[in-house]
């Protein structure tokens, strides 16, 4: 599983990352987990069981057997992310009630690119089970924890700060894109009327905000036992110092606006962070399907009109004139 070199366009060499096939999977496999006398982590024949956990040629990310994932870094940005985030995993770790994932071994599968081995969190995706009043709590319990974690610890370990996203701007750029939306018959722009610049002004970022955030709840990381209550969340590698209204924005796109904002709530809130988060899924939603509309990807399709649809169900607050002095009208 040697790499191979190549020149660039200056004559110097580069390294081209091995292509991880089922053997190479396998075999690093083998020399990490002890359960070599089969069982459900071996299959039929020796070695153990492994399927790529996602489509395409080079997938990066493999089921073993039942209870592990293994994911390999196919480049050196991935695995300086993959690093940071073993090391953020164990941070978070103590503060939230959710599944963190562990690792139970971590090296290099080609050189300078690492690979690790995680224990499978019990539990289906976020996009095939709803999230229950009980779940709700969970998520809460996620957003309250996240917002411990003390930041300086966290930029220690190299996790990024990003600033607030500009809600004028995406609002703009959403109502343009909204005209299209509605020519198709896909979205009645005029919904975006409720937020003016006004209102966007209102709904900026207030300074001294910033928390720890996940920056990636998706449905996908989210994982939901059939009860719906939410078990563990996977995807650390985007967390970063930030705008505590982008996991806000996450979950509505995920799990619904009214979910998110209940869950937010809980976590103490108040109601111009929830009101941001839901207005930034919204303007999301728009720009994402406009997306996938552009590109004719069919697969993306389906997701992109979901997350619409979650984005833009009804909260009890909409509007932000009825923000209150003390932001806690939720």
């Amino acid at each position: 599983m040697s790499p191979t070199r190549l020149p660039d366009d200056n004559g110097a060499t580069m390294t081209q990352a091995p292509t991880p096939s089922a053997d190479t999977v396998r075999a690093l496999v083998r020399s990490l987990l002890d359960d070599g006398k089969g069982g459900k982590e071996t299959r039929q024949g020796g070695g153990p069981e492994v399927r790529p956990a996602t489509a395409g040629a080079e997938p990066a990310t493999w089921w073993v057997g039942t209870r592990h994932v293994l994911r390999l870094a196919p480049d050196r940005e991935a695995t300086l992310r993959q690093r940071r985030e073993l090391r953020l995993r164990d941070l978070v770790r103590p503060h939230v009630p959710v599944t963190v994932p562990a690792s139970v071994a971590h090296g290099e599968w080609a050189p300078g690119l690492t690979y690790t081995l995680d224990t499978k969190v019990p539990g289906g995706s976020g996009e095939e089970h709803d999230v229950s009043a009980v779940g709700e709590t969970d998520l809460a319990g996620l957003l309250a924890g996240l917002r411990e974690v003390p930041l300086r610890q966290a930029e220690g370990i190299g996790v990024p700060r990003t600033a607030p996203r500009s809600l004028e701007a995406l609002r703009r750029s959403a109502a343009r894109t909204a005209e299209g939306l509605a020519a198709a018959d896909e979205f009645d722009a005029a919904r975006l009327n409720q937020l003016t610049a006004a209102a966007a002004a209102q709904l900026a970022a207030q300074p001294g905000s910033m928390v720890l955030t996940h920056h990636a709840l998706t449905g996908g990381h989210l994982v939901v036992s059939a009860d719906g209550r939410v078990r563990g969340v996977l995807g650390w590698a985007d967390a970063a110092v930030g705008d505590p209204a982008e996991d806000i924005a996450g979950l509505a796109l995920a799990v619904g606006s009214p979910a998110a904002v209940r869950a937010a709530t809980l976590a103490g809130y108040g109601a111009r962070p929830c009101l941001r988060g839901l207005w930034l899924a919204r303007c999301d939603s728009v720009a994402r399907l406009a997306e996938a509309l552009t590109g004719r990807d069919t697969a993306r399709l389906t997701p992109a009109r979901t997350q619409l649809r979650h984005a833009w169900e009804p909260i009890l607050l909409e509007r932000v004139s009825d923000l209150r002095d003390t932001d806690d009208a939720l």
